[in-house]
């Protein structure tokens, strides 16, 4: 037998037991099961805010409804609620004895249920469990809920639910959703007779709502009203002045804007949230989107179906605007769900002012060095510009401008492709995953994708550094500077032409690309304050003829920044700058003979740049007819200039293939004379063939209407009276004189080009034509 003390120990021991069994059920009640039961009931619409708190768009919950997550719960709709559905709100545990007596009294009375006596807390379980059959038990059951759920969380918190939860008629859930479809702005902007309205919703939300009884609605309305001004909550002028004003008579719709930046969010947060506070201006968006639709609706005329535009805040990179695609029209429905800014496209020429700029810190380019732009071939690549045209050499700043490609795969070749895609990695693409053989030249004219997301903020961070304000680019303060102030010279469309004549015009660094295939139609265009990103084409990929960027994207582009507030531009960093001798014809840094000369500014990091290679000592006759040598002047051979000495001069000379081109396009250009008759001149410093390129293989196409085409040889020479007398294979072709092209149409195979010109001169150079 144990000893009373032993049964002492044990009873002692299995009382604490049942205590903490108890205690530990009761921690189990109290935050489990508050919490499987929201876990139940989250089912919430998606919606995207403004930086204001404006509602951008939103989407349907699941089940169909409009129910936004539980939010603040604004001081105007707390005072209804709490006075027309529990005004013993802040004293009770959940439950209200006193109002569940009242209820039990009038329902035995009339012998049937015709008041139920819930709390707020009780009404917010009831919707929570789903709204079950109104018995006696279940009453039971949402009591004890509530009293859990009063443990578990504060007032606050448990209002807040039942605002986001209670019906408000039809599909509309919560204060939230209520507010936006009767009255068309968010909760915390509703009048005192619109918070009373809502108010008084919940109660009987199927019979009762804007648009359906609306006589009853006032009377309920007018009373809360009543009740509010007899508790001093409002005073007598707002009473009277919220009873006139007028019910909802229908609902409104819920906007649209921006629904790819909220199906961007969506995809982003992997459902965690469905609310969404963005930095979007929910004005610049609307403008941006009308702007849009306006032109998308001009473009569509040429069967070109998709827009989109991007806006950020430049420093900062905030999402202002956001348009992935144009609206839901009948001519692109099945395109519209496409997010153009997120999607993969050719980048076309916006690459090009990220060489320029990393040929500038470099030192393999200065602002206004001439480039080469001349026919190219490189291996079996035969890159075009883009009317065909050529300009024989050209400032590599008006190449950028003019967005020329033959400089620009020139410039690619010369820099590497490897170094290339380093550059752009460090400026934000992520996108290059592909090795330099892979892309070739043909990168950095749209043979590489990108997204307008990562390009937006690519050019964005151009501006950034040139402020001083990106630590990590790859190019120094000055070049990006540089860089951006050679793409603010462009010629703009249309109105925009003459900018700078007007006293309010936006000085605005701006590219444009276009696609190979008219597939795709770039703008891009950034100041200190605002980057804007145009993308104009076919969702679909399809080209069209008509798909070019000057004349789609640019003009929206400058039509979108005439909408937004005046903008700045970064003062020149005079301080990341040293002073340049350069020489004023080529632009290369100034040799021992470049006659005239001036001095510019070049980043202080840059590497020494290249001297001139075009500049020379030239020596003529003294009357400067001819060339000639000081041996040239000697001897009987001489004739009149026998014994004279030859007048030196420095001069600025292109090579005969640059100028054959160069000197179309720039009168001034001073072309040399011939030399004295009877020097013996270089082959090489009078004559060059420009097309064919050595070894070059060929493909002559067939004509539109069926007949065989032909090919276009040229020649350059330095005698503006030579003749060129044209040979292939050995059989004589023609001869040309002034302008030395002549046109054949050769068989497939290997053939020699023989040229001789008048004085003797001559080349030779082998193409193979190929099979079509």
């Amino acid at each position: 037998m144990k000893k009373p003390g032993v049964r002492l120990k044990l009873r002692t021991k299995l009382t604490l037991g049942i205590i903490l069994l108890c205690l530990l059920l009761l921690v189990l009640t109290v935050f489990i099961y508050p919490a499987s039961l929201l876990k139940k009931s989250q089912n919430y619409s998606y919606a995207l805010y403004d930086k204001n708190g404006i509602l951008l768009g939103a989407q349907v919950a699941k089940d169909e409804q409009w129910r936004f997550e539980p939010s603040k719960v604004p001081e105007k709709f707390r005072r209804c609620i709490i006075l027309y559905e529990d005004k013993r709100y802040y004293f009770h545990c959940g439950v209200d004895l006193i109002s569940i007596a009242r209820a039990l009294q009038q329902n035995i009375k009339q012998d049937r249920i015709v008041s139920g006596g819930s709390t707020i807390t009780m009404q917010t379980m009831r919707i929570l469990m789903g709204n079950q059959k109104r018995t006696y038990a279940q009453k039971c059951r949402e009591a004890l809920a509530a009293i859990i759920f009063e443990i578990r969380f504060s007032k606050k918190k448990l209002l807040e639910l039942y605002c986001a939860n209670a019906p408000f008629g039809g599909n509309v859930i919560g204060l939230e959703a209520a507010s936006w479809r009767y009255f068309n702005r968010p909760p915390a902007e509703l009048t005192w007779a619109e918070a009373a309205t809502l108010a008084v919703l919940p109660n009987q939300p199927a019979l009762v709502y804007p648009g359906a009884n609306s006589s009853i609605l006032l009377e309920k309305r007018n009373a809360l009203l009543q009740k509010l001004l007899d508790k001093k909550i409002i005073d007598q002028n707002t009473y009277e002045l919220s009873l006139v004003e007028s019910l909802p008579s229908k609902p409104y719709a819920l906007p649209t804007d921006a629904y790819h930046y909220l199906e961007y969010s969506k995809k982003k947060s992997s459902g965690s949230k469905t609310k969404f506070y963005t930095t979007i201006d929910n004005s610049i968006q609307k403008n941006t989107t009308r702007i849009i639709e306006y032109w998308s609706q001009e473009f569509g005329k040429k069967g070109i179906d998709n827009a989109a535009a991007l806006i950020l805040d430049t420093q900062t990179l905030d999402v202002l605007a956001y348009c992935g695609n144009t609206g839901m029209s009948g001519r692109n429905l099945d395109s519209y769900a496409v997010d153009i800014i997120q999607s993969k496209r050719s980048s076309g020429s916006l690459l090009k002012p990220f060489l320029y700029a990393a040929m500038l810190d470099s030192g393999e380019l200065l602002q206004d060095q001439l480039v080469i732009d001349i026919p190219t071939r490189i291996g079996s690549y035969k890159p075009d510009n883009n009317i065909s045209i050529y300009s024989g050499a050209v400032p590599a700043s008006e190449a950028l401008t003019r967005s020329l490609n033959i400089p620009a795969i020139r410039e690619l070749q010369q820099f590497g492709i490897n170094r290339f895609l380093d550059i752009l990695r460090k400026s934000g693409f992520t996108t290059f995953n592909r090795t330099s053989d892979d892309y070739g030249l043909p990168l950095i004219l749209g043979g590489g994708e990108i997204t307008m997301w990562e390009a937006a903020r690519a050019y964005a961070n151009l501006m950034n550094t040139a402020l001083g304000n990106e630590k990590a680019s790859p190019f120094s303060v000055a070049d990006a500077w540089i860089t951006l102030e050679v793409l603010s010279t462009g010629i703009r469309p249309d109105d925009e032409a003459n900018w700078q004549k007007y006293l309010n015009s936006k000085q605005i660094a701006w590219k444009t690309g276009t696609s190979n295939g008219n597939r795709d139609a770039w703008a891009i265009g950034v100041t200190p304050e605002y980057t804007v990103a145009v993308w104009v084409g076919n969702a679909s990929g399809r080209g069209t003829p008509d798909l070019k960027s000057i004349s789609t994207t640019a003009p929206v582009l400058f039509n979108i920044f005439s909408t937004l507030p005046a903008t700045t531009w970064p003062a020149q960093p005079v301080e990341e700058f040293t002073a340049q001798t350069v020489c004023v014809h080529s632009g290369y840094a100034a040799g021992q003979n470049c006659a005239e000369t001036k001095t510019i500014l070049r980043a202080k990091k840059a590497i020494t740049p290249q001297v001139c290679p075009y500049c020379t000592t030239v020596s003529f006759t003294p009357d400067g007819k001819y060339r000639a040598t000081a041996e040239d002047l000697i001897g009987q051979k001489a004739g009149e200039y026998n014994g004279t000495s030859p007048k030196i001069e420095k001069c600025f000379v292109l090579p005969p293939n640059l100028e054959y081109w160069y000197k179309n396009n720039n009168i001034s250009y001073r072309t040399l004379p011939e030399f004295v008759p009877w020097h013996t001149a270089s082959t090489k410093d009078n004559l060059s063939i420009v097309f064919p390129a050595p070894d070059a293989n060929l493909i002559i196409p067939v004509e539109l209407d069926g007949s065989p085409g032909a090919m276009v040889m040229q020649v350059a020479s330095r005698s503006n009276e030579a003749s060129i007398y044209w040979d292939v294979d050995g059989q004589f072709i023609g001869v040309t004189e002034g302008k030395h092209e002549i046109t054949i149409n050769p068989e497939p195979g290997k053939h020699i080009l023989t040229i001789t010109d008048s004085n003797g001169n001559i080349l030779r150079r082998s193409f193979t034509i190929l099979e079509k």
